[in-house]
């Protein structure tokens, strides 16, 4: 491996390039991607399969192993992601807003690539492609971290990439990975401010942390969900079966999956025990407070303090019984990581006063969780789904991936 150092000084060469390409130019190299992708998914999928044994005897669960795992199914819709990624608009160039200035020169914003990204993510090596593509979109270059337990496939996603980007004669640098598992290494990319731009974590509490403390380049936080939903009074408590099933059964290892229900002491008699017979079915495990435990008795187990404090990641939910929207909000503002959270209801003013009051990335009504995702939104993929409040705000796209400058046209004005 080369050294962190000369890996930040070819990546901000490879950005300069990245950032005067046109549109035209970046949507041929990430067509080029995709197309070497599927040729070459044999060779990926052959490093996948090692990196899956070695996760089965490290005793890995199932659940994260299925984020690791490759198959021709999901690299064909990699590539897919990827041609995708190349169809939406580039937001650089785009003009923000412009005005003349008294003194005539005309003022304007343009959006530009933030320069280099530094990634540090876990598991799924889909966020490879995902990255990659979106950062070549933006012209933006990266400098890719994943976890160890995906070493193998990630290196044989980057040398795809690489040489796709050959063929196009792009640098490839322009997508570089840390091929060492050794932590050290990520404390030093945090300190590369000379040549990265912007850090985005994707990984858990601790990662997030060491990020946000140890980073002398700015760091965009996000991706750890402890998400709710709150079932109101005058909920449809069929649908709202349904949607609760679907937020936490659907996918229940990734950020946006529910982690605890609230629900209204008017409906907590009707809607606990079918809830529980649904979920039931999935094997979710149920912990409850001690109002919902005298309602399902031993269908769950007694919440432990630290309950109320958990993304799950899992097929574990924990509930709760509120008496209003008021306690439901505040039992959200105490808990929540103001990722993603909804309300279940038909009372107008109880959805308007949860959206207005409940300061999350994304907050919704009467539907599930799961939508909080760049495909969903529209975004094509994502990089991270951030949850502070600067910059970037929800599953980051494209244009979270630009910054701006302005632009100033005068015709000779000197400042009085």
């Amino acid at each position: 491996m080369n050294s962190l150092i000369e890996m930040g000084k070819a990546a901000k060469a490879a950005s300069r390039q990245l950032a005067i390409l046109t549109t035209t130019e970046k949507n041929e190299a990430l067509n080029a991607i995709a197309d070497a992708l599927t040729a070459q998914a044999n060779k990926v999928l052959a490093q996948n399969v090692l990196d899956i044994a070695d996760g089965r005897s490290r005793g890995l669960s199932e659940a994260i192993l299925d984020r690791l795992l490759l198959t021709d199914g999901r690299i064909h819709s990699l590539a897919a992601d990827i041609r995708h990624v190349a169809t939406l608009p580039d937001p650089v160039g785009e003009e923000l807003d412009s005005r003349v200035l008294p003194n005539g020169i005309k003022l304007s914003r343009r959006r530009i690539p933030i320069g280099v990204l530094g990634v540090i993510y876990e598991a799924r090596p889909n966020v490879t492609i995902d990255i990659a593509s979106l950062s070549l979109k933006t012209g933006n270059a990266v400098i890719l971290r994943g976890g160890s337990e995906t070493l193998r496939s990630n290196l044989a996603l980057v040398d795809v990439i690489q040489a796709a980007l050959a063929k196009v004669n792009l640098p490839a640098a322009a997508v570089q990975y840390i091929d060492n598992p050794d932590r050290a290494l990520v404390a030093e990319l945090l300190r590369l401010d000379k040549y990265v731009d912007m850090i985005i974590p994707r990984g858990g509490a601790g990662l997030h942390k060491l990020c946000r403390e140890q980073s002398s380049i700015p760091v965009v936080t996000g991706g750890i969900g402890i998400c709710h939903i709150y079932v109101d009074a005058s909920a449809d408590l069929d649908r709202a079966v349904d949607i609760v099933e679907n937020a936490k059964v659907q996918r229940p290892s990734v950020c946006n999956a529910l982690d605890t229900v609230l629900v209204n002491t008017a409906v907590a008699a009707d809607f606990l025990p079918p809830m529980a017979a649904r979920l039931a079915q999935s094997n979710v495990e149920l912990r409850a407070d001690a109002g919902c435990l005298q309602i399902l008795g031993d269908v769950a187990i007694p919440a432990g303090a630290e309950d109320f404090d958990q993304e799950w990641l899992a097929l574990i939910l924990s509930l709760k019984i509120v008496a209003d929207v008021d306690e439901a909000i505040a039992h959200i503002h105490a808990h929540s990581t103001e990722h993603s959270d909804s309300i279940l209801t038909n009372n107008l003013a109880h959805a308007t006063q949860f959206v207005n009051e409940v300061n999350s990335a994304a907050v919704y009504v009467n539907a599930s969780t799961r939508f909080t995702d760049g495909g969903q939104f529209g975004l094509g993929a994502e990089v991270a789904v951030s949850t502070q409040k600067l910059h970037a705000r929800g599953p980051m796209g494209l244009t979270e991936l630009t910054t701006y400058k302005w632009i100033g046209l005068g015709n000779g004005q000197i400042r009085a």
